[in-house]
C-alpha cells in the first residue's frame, strides 16, 4: 500500500500543514491581485501606446498637407506677382513701332526688378566686384595691370539669390 506523505500524523502536524496551507492561500491571492494589477496597468499603457501613435500618425498627416499647402499657396503668389511682366510684354508684342517695343520693354525690365524686389530676390555680379567663387562663375579670365585683383570686368549673366539661397550663380570675366 502506498503511503500519502500529505495526511498529518498527529495533531500538532495537522496544524502546522493548515498554517503552512493558509499562508500559502494569502500569497496566492497576494499573487494573483498583483497579476491583476500588472494586467490593468498594461492595458492602460497599450492603450496610451496606441493614442500616442494615432497622435502621431495625424501629426504626420497634418505636416504633410500643411507642407503641401504651403508650397502650393508660395507658388501661387510668385505666379501672381510675375504676371505684370507677361502683361507688360504682351503689350510691347503688340506694337508695330520700333521705339514703343523698347519702352515696353524697359517697362517690362523695371517691373520684373520690382517683382524680385517684392519677392526678396537680390541680384548680384556687377562690373566692379570681386570674384567670389561662391556666388560667382568666373567663365573667362584676362591679365590686365589696370585691374584690381579678381575684379569683375564683364559680366554675362547676372547672379540671383534669395537670402542665403544662390538660385543662380552670375557668369562673369575676372582679371587678374
Amino acid at each position: 500500500m502506498e503511503e500519502n506523505k500529505n495526511i498529518p500524523e498527529t495533531a500538532e502536524e495537522a496544524v502546522t500543514q493548515d498554517k503552512k496551507e493558509k499562508k500559502i492561500f494569502k500569497q496566492d491571492k497576494k499573487l494573483l491581485a498583483e497579476i491583476e494589477e500588472l494586467k490593468a496597468s498594461i492595458a492602460v499603457m497599450e492603450d496610451k501606446y496606441l493614442r500616442m501613435a494615432a497622435e502621431y500618425d495625424n501629426f504626420r498627416r497634418r505636416s504633410r498637407e500643411e507642407k503641401d499647402a504651403i508650397y502650393e499657396t508660395a507658388m501661387a503668389d510668385t505666379v501672381r506677382e510675375l504676371l505684370p511682366i507677361i502683361d507688360n510684354l504682351d503689350r510691347a508684342a503688340g506694337y508695330a513701332d520700333g521705339d514703343k517695343v523698347i519702352e515696353g520693354l524697359i517697362l517690362t525690365a523695371k517691373t520684373t526688378v520690382s517683382v524680385f524686389e517684392k519677392l526678396g530676390v537680390e541680384e548680384f555680379g556687377k562690373v566692379g566686384e570681386t570674384f567670389d567663387p561662391n556666388i560667382h562663375n568666373a567663365v573667362f579670365h584676362i591679365e590686365d595691370e589696370a585691374l584690381g585683383e579678381g575684379e569683375i570686368v564683364e559680366v554675362f549673366q547676372k547672379g540671383y539669390k534669395k537670402g542665403k539661397h544662390i538660385i543662380r550663380f552670375a557668369m562673369v570675366k575676372t582679371a587678374n
